[in-house]
């Protein structure tokens, strides 16, 4: 004889038993997939080497990071158009060699700059990682800069520099690095088209030959390798590129201290932009797990207290955020976000206030257990790719740490206690400790900002 047909249940009557609601599984444990295999070594040429195998994928990604500081006025105009014309061309491959023999192995390259670095991005078949060694060994010691090539990629710059130049965001980072910073060469992350313009192929050159040294320099690997035959393979690639000179590190930044933010006039801006900062320690302190939950707490996630305050309750802006910038050996935390000019002040006085209640009024031990879930899993998501493994082992080695820091966080942030985090929080969050500044029309946002107090208005 058949069942009785029984009716189907819903989600809320299978979520509960007769004396209550169901309770949820704890969570796992939460540890990077495994032991990272890795060779950590200096070439003889001075290169740190950071070689790391992960098999999920038979490819290999490549970060290269050479300091690339510079003092003189048309250095940053000079870096940008050498990072836009270095894979242009070498005495033995031009433009479309280079292209045509990175295709082959399913391979790219990339270049880039910043006042502090110099960075080239790869990846390739895993079997392919010889030719993409000799590809960038090429490069970095026989590019032509070709007078053709370098007035095209010139022009192409002093274009985008000029869009770049009218978007709110860069505008606003560039007041912050003014207003933190003065005339450090760090604040120079755009050159000024003017300068670009006058940049000629021989001052390119000269700069390279100057410049682009491995003594100094990191070099990542990621992928699909046996990494004890790194460093030989490399030996090999990269054995022209030497030099007695070291790479030009960034002079070290000022330390920052609080003060009152500065109102940065834009007319006729219809929104504004708040940026915050304030001076923290590295990543190497024995109070960064706890800061780092602090952060979070405060406005590093979409549950945090900023957010709920200015955007879920208040709808004051779509987006705030705080987090971390590391350059050299320091480091600080930024808040941002951007708001219609109206609620500007409003914004930034629940910002103040949001600062001011986490040291006073410290997150909660079910916020302590939130965040440090959450900062446990996006390391762990974050490292799952070979991508996003080479991104954080080279922020990492840029600055002297390695592979064996990675992988003991998690631990670290699992130890923190909720009065650590309370520590944190009221020392690096007093509103006292920062300072920033506000981009917009100062003509309506300067008497509420003012009145505010703590606010000065640029003339």
């Amino acid at each position: 004889m058949s069942s009785p047909t029984r009716a189907h249940r819903s989600a809320e009557e299978i979520g509960r038993t007769a004396t209550g609601a169901r309770p949820l599984p704890a969570l796992g444990s939460a540890r990077l997939a495994a032991d990272l295999s890795h060779v950590d070594t200096t070439l003889a040429n001075g290169l740190r080497v950071l070689a790391v195998r992960k098999s999920s994928v038979p490819l290999v990604e490549l970060r290269l990071w050479i300091p690339f500081a510079g003092t003189d006025r048309l250095h940053p105009a000079t870096a940008e158009v050498l990072a836009e014309t270095v894979l242009t061309g070498t005495a033995r491959r031009d433009r479309v060699g280079l292209d045509a023999e990175l295709a082959l192995i399913g391979g790219e390259l990339g270049a880039g700059v910043d006042p502090e670095r110099l960075y080239f991005n790869g990846s390739a078949l895993a079997d392919g990682l010889p030719t993409l060694l000799d590809v960038l060994g090429d490069v970095l010691t026989g590019a032509t800069y070709r007078e053709a090539e370098v007035e095209r990629e010139r022009d192409r710059l002093i274009e985008r520099i000029a869009v770049s130049r009218t978007q709110p965001r860069m505008i606003a980072r560039e007041a912050l690095q003014k207003h933190r910073y003065g005339d450090h060469p760090v604040t120079r992350e755009v050159p000024e088209a003017d300068d670009v313009a006058a940049v000629v192929a021989e001052q390119v050159r000269a700069l390279h030959a100057a410049s682009v040294l491995p003594r100094g320099s990191v070099l990542v690997l990621v992928g699909d390798i046996d990494p004890e035959t790194v460093p030989a393979e490399l030996e090999r690639a990269l054995g022209g590129w030497a030099s007695d000179r070291s790479a030009v590190q960034l002079p070290a930044l000022p330390e920052l201290t609080g003060g009152d933010v500065l109102l940065v006039p834009r007319a006729g801006a219809v929104q504004s932009q708040i940026r915050l900062s304030a001076q923290t320690v590295p990543r190497t302190d024995p109070r960064y797990p706890a800061l780092q939950l602090a952060n979070l707490a405060y406005g590093g996630y979409f549950s945090s207290r900023l957010v709920e305050n200015i955007r879920e309750d208040k709808g004051y802006t779509y987006g705030a955020h705080s987090g971390f910038e590391f350059t050299g050996g320091q480091s600080v935390v930024n808040v941002d976000a951007d708001t219609a000019n109206e609620v500007t002040a409003a914004a930034l006085l629940e910002t103040r206030y949001e600062l001011a209640r986490l040291g006073l009024v410290p997150p909660t031990a079910e916020e302590v257990e939130s965040v440090r879930q959450y900062a446990i899993g996006s390391l762990l998501t974050s490292t799952s790719s070979q991508t996003g493994l080479a991104g954080q082992l080279m922020a990492l080695a840029s600055t002297g740490l390695g592979a064996e820091w990675l992988q003991q966080h998690p631990e670290r942030v699992a130890a923190v206690t909720g009065e650590q985090v309370a520590e944190a929080a009221l020392e690096f969050f007093a509103p006292g400790r920062f300072t920033g500044v506000v981009v917009g029309d100062a003509d309506l946002l300067g008497p509420k900002l003012t009145a505010l107090g703590g606010v000065t208005v640029a003339h």
